[in-house]
């Protein structure tokens, strides 16, 4: 359930639609502020809002971006298996040490530890 919620969450949040909705709701917000006199409510209410809307959206993205990742990371493992001359040393290299993958890039052998 949470798969499927993560993943409408991140597509919704994404289209014009959704930032054109979130600048009217702060536009309807700021125009209330002369009703109820610029107060520390008024204000509370703005900020406690983004500042749960921002920590829930951080876990609901990143979910996505693992679930993603790990898509892309099956794929390009595939096309390593099936492109003949390619080394397939580097399948699951995403799990390799930094120290690993800065020696692949200076184009060193990776030491397997």
């Amino acid at each position: 359930m949470f798969e499927r919620f993560s993943g409408w969450v991140s597509r919704s949040s994404g289209r014009p639609l959704t930032f054109t909705l979130s600048v009217a709701l702060v536009a309807v917000w700021a125009a209330t502020g002369p009703i109820f006199g610029f107060n520390d409510t008024w204000q509370l209410i703005i900020n406690t809002t983004t500042t749960v809307i921002t920590f829930w959206m951080v876990f609901v993205l990143q979910h996505t971006q693992n679930k993603d990742t790990k898509a892309i990371e099956l794929k390009l493992d595939e096309l390593i298996r099936k492109i003949s001359g390619t080394d397939d040393k580097l399948i699951g290299i995403e799990d390799a040490t930094d120290a690993t993958l800065d020696h692949l890039k200076d184009g060193q052998q990776p030491s397997r530890a």
